[in-house]
Protein backbone atom coordinates (compact mmCIF):
# COMPACT_ATOMS: atom_id res chain seq x y z
CA UNK A 1 0.00 0.00 0.00
CA UNK A 2 1.39 3.61 -0.72
CA UNK A 3 0.57 6.93 1.03
CA UNK A 4 1.51 10.01 -0.34
CA UNK A 5 1.52 13.36 1.60
CA UNK A 6 2.52 17.00 -0.08
CA UNK A 7 3.87 19.68 1.96
CA UNK A 8 3.60 22.68 0.50
CA UNK A 9 7.17 24.05 0.85
CA UNK A 10 9.75 24.49 -1.05
CA UNK A 11 13.16 23.37 0.14
CA UNK A 12 15.97 21.93 -1.59
CA UNK A 13 17.55 18.20 -1.54
CA UNK A 14 20.60 19.68 1.03
CA UNK A 15 18.45 21.34 2.93
CA UNK A 16 16.29 17.94 4.05
CA UNK A 17 18.97 15.97 3.95
CA UNK A 18 20.98 18.48 6.44
CA UNK A 19 17.84 18.57 8.79
CA UNK A 20 15.86 15.65 8.18
CA UNK A 21 18.35 13.31 10.36
CA UNK A 22 18.26 10.72 13.09
CA UNK A 23 19.75 13.19 15.65
CA UNK A 24 16.77 15.65 15.11
CA UNK A 25 13.72 12.94 14.45
CA UNK A 26 12.29 14.88 18.08
CA UNK A 27 12.10 18.01 15.58
CA UNK A 28 9.82 16.01 13.67
CA UNK A 29 7.15 13.97 15.31
CA UNK A 30 6.21 13.48 18.90
CA UNK A 31 6.02 8.86 17.90
CA UNK A 32 9.72 8.48 17.29
CA UNK A 33 13.21 9.44 18.82
CA UNK A 34 16.77 7.75 17.95
CA UNK A 35 17.75 5.55 20.85
CA UNK A 36 21.11 4.46 19.86
CA UNK A 37 23.11 4.76 16.72
CA UNK A 38 25.00 2.01 14.51
CA UNK A 39 26.19 2.54 11.35
CA UNK A 40 24.49 3.93 8.97
CA UNK A 41 21.51 2.47 10.85
CA UNK A 42 19.96 3.73 14.22
CA UNK A 43 17.70 1.93 17.13
CA UNK A 44 14.48 4.15 17.09
CA UNK A 45 11.61 4.69 19.40
CA UNK A 46 8.53 4.27 17.39
CA UNK A 47 4.60 4.35 17.37
CA UNK A 48 5.03 0.92 17.16
CA UNK A 49 7.85 0.41 19.53
CA UNK A 50 11.55 0.16 18.89
CA UNK A 51 12.85 -0.92 15.32
CA UNK A 52 16.31 -1.25 13.48
CA UNK A 53 15.34 1.72 11.11
CA UNK A 54 17.93 2.50 8.18
CA UNK A 55 18.27 5.78 7.44
CA UNK A 56 19.77 7.19 3.90
CA UNK A 57 20.41 10.05 1.54
CA UNK A 58 18.61 9.49 -1.64
CA UNK A 59 18.37 11.39 -5.07
CA UNK A 60 15.77 14.84 -3.66
CA UNK A 61 15.77 13.54 0.42
CA UNK A 62 16.19 11.08 2.53
CA UNK A 63 14.61 7.54 3.30
CA UNK A 64 13.46 5.49 6.53
CA UNK A 65 12.50 2.14 6.49
CA UNK A 66 11.93 -0.30 9.29
CA UNK A 67 14.14 -2.97 9.17
CA UNK A 68 12.40 -5.50 11.33
CA UNK A 69 9.07 -4.62 10.64
CA UNK A 70 6.57 -7.41 9.43
CA UNK A 71 5.11 -4.03 7.33
CA UNK A 72 8.24 -3.42 5.91
CA UNK A 73 7.10 0.45 6.16
CA UNK A 74 9.51 2.37 4.56
CA UNK A 75 8.72 6.36 4.34
CA UNK A 76 10.58 9.51 1.42
CA UNK A 77 10.64 12.55 2.32
CA UNK A 78 12.01 14.23 -1.44
CA UNK A 79 11.48 17.57 -3.47
CA UNK A 80 12.46 17.86 -6.94
CA UNK A 81 10.03 14.95 -8.67
CA UNK A 82 6.78 14.42 -9.46
CA UNK A 83 4.03 14.19 -8.30
CA UNK A 84 5.05 17.51 -7.24
CA UNK A 85 8.14 19.05 -8.32
CA UNK A 86 8.34 22.44 -6.48
CA UNK A 87 6.50 20.89 -2.78
CA UNK A 88 7.96 18.68 -0.28
CA UNK A 89 6.67 14.59 -0.61
CA UNK A 90 6.31 12.48 1.74
CA UNK A 91 5.69 8.79 0.66
CA UNK A 92 5.04 6.06 2.56
CA UNK A 93 4.99 2.46 1.83
CA UNK A 94 3.98 -1.04 3.29
CA UNK A 95 4.51 -4.82 1.87
CA UNK A 96 0.49 -5.19 1.86
CA UNK A 97 -2.19 -4.68 0.40
CA UNK A 98 -4.93 -4.87 2.69
CA UNK A 99 -4.07 -4.40 6.67
CA UNK A 100 -7.22 -3.71 9.48
CA UNK A 101 -8.66 -0.34 9.61
CA UNK A 102 -6.96 0.05 12.90
CA UNK A 103 -3.15 -0.11 11.83
CA UNK A 104 -4.19 1.82 8.40
CA UNK A 105 -5.37 4.43 10.81
CA UNK A 106 -1.99 4.48 12.78
CA UNK A 107 -0.07 4.61 9.64
CA UNK A 108 -1.86 7.86 8.92
CA UNK A 109 -1.62 9.17 12.44
CA UNK A 110 1.98 8.92 11.93
CA UNK A 111 2.15 10.34 8.73
CA UNK A 112 -0.07 13.63 9.79
CA UNK A 113 2.81 13.89 12.66
CA UNK A 114 5.75 13.80 9.85
CA UNK A 115 3.46 16.79 7.12
CA UNK A 116 2.85 18.30 10.70
CA UNK A 117 6.83 18.78 11.85
CA UNK A 118 7.76 19.15 8.13
CA UNK A 119 5.33 22.09 7.94
CA UNK A 120 6.87 23.63 11.51
CA UNK A 121 10.44 22.99 10.77
CA UNK A 122 10.53 24.12 6.77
Amino acid sequence: MEFFRIIDKQVTESIIQDKVTPDHLENFTESMFLLEESGNNFQGATLWGPFLISYDKIKGGVRFTLLDCPNALSWTITTGFPPEREKIVLHATINRTQKPNEFLEEVKEFLDEWEAGLNSQF
